[in-house]
């Protein structure tokens, strides 16, 4: 299992970005972000795990993250990867941070997103 926190130094180390809070009714909602565009690359929610269609209620953290469309089919086949909740599902994935071991992989993910959306 990953943190929030350990995506959120590796983006900071990376990319030099500190996660915004955008809305006050979800205050725990994480948005990363180019710091000239202000797109996000990045969403990282606590969440119902029924929500990206597990059997059960409990809170998990997610992200959210833009990949290419000819990996979003082979990744959803990969254990802890989703379909997006609340985003375009053709063009993110949700990577629930439970079932992920350590945060190398999902580096280049994150890589990726950042690229996408410049």
């Amino acid at each position: 299992m990953i943190t929030r926190e350990e995506i959120f130094d590796f983006v900071r180390d990376k990319y030099n970005i500190k996660p915004d809070y955008p809305w006050e009714k979800y205050s725990n909602y994480a948005a990363l972000r180019h710091k000239d565009n202000k797109k996000w690359f990045g969403l990282v929610m606590d969440i119902t795990s029924d929500k990206i269609g597990l059997n059960t209620d409990e809170h998990i953290d997610v992200i959210n993250l833009k990949v290419r469309k000819e990996f979003i089919g082979p990744l959803r086949n990969k254990e802890g990867f989703y379909r997006a909740y609340h985003m375009d599902k053709s063009n993110w994935i949700t990577i629930n941070l439970k079932e992920i071991n350590t945060i190398n992989e999902i580096k280049d993910l994150i890589a990726e997103s950042y690229e996408l959306t410049t």
